[in-house]
């Protein structure tokens, strides 16, 4: 076989086990974790988690099959997380929503389904939270309007939270 064949075969394979990797964590966290108290919205964002993880995994493996050499490899991941450094330190960045969300999810009483009001002295807002995403959280307005709000955003500012059962 040509080198460029072994390649491609691989390739396939690493992508068929990331498809494969997706279905078994997805029905693996839910059905470890419909024991707990968690909420299926913090299920759903722990499975977008070690999704996240599996694919950093399968680029960095592909990148390994196509010709990367081990320092490039390690240049890449590098670089990755020192963006991931200055996110801790960065207020408005991307990646600053990323690590916030992380925060949220770990470490904060909000779930899917409460209804939250974030107090502004300028603009206060209340509605109910539908999503929370890497990058914005989304809240559901009593007029049925959705809005998306940075992450980051929510560990600044005040935060009345009405859970919901």
């Amino acid at each position: 076989m040509k080198t460029l064949d072994v390649q491609i075969i691989e390739t396939v394979i690493v992508v068929f086990a990331y498809i494969v990797s997706y279905f078994i964590t997805k029905i693996t966290v839910n059905n470890f974790l419909k024991n707990t108290q968690l909420q299926r919205g913090r299920r759903k964002i722990m499975i977008k988690a070690f999704n996240l993880i599996f694919l950093l995994a399968a680029v960095l493996l592909i990148g390994a099959i196509w010709g990367l050499k081990q320092n490039q490899i390690a240049l890449f991941a590098s670089t990755i997380l020192t963006a991931l450094g200055i996110a801790f330190f960065a207020q408005w960045s991307l990646l600053s929503n990323i690590t916030s969300s992380i925060i949220l999810f770990f470490n904060h009483p909000l779930k899917i389904g409460d209804t939250i009001e974030i107090l502004d002295k300028e603009y206060s807002f209340e509605g109910k939270i539908t999503d929370l995403t890497y990058f914005f959280l989304h809240l559901k307005l009593k007029n049925g309007k959705i809005i998306t709000i940075p992450n980051s955003l929510l560990l600044q500012k005040s935060i009345a939270i009405t859970q919901n059962k």
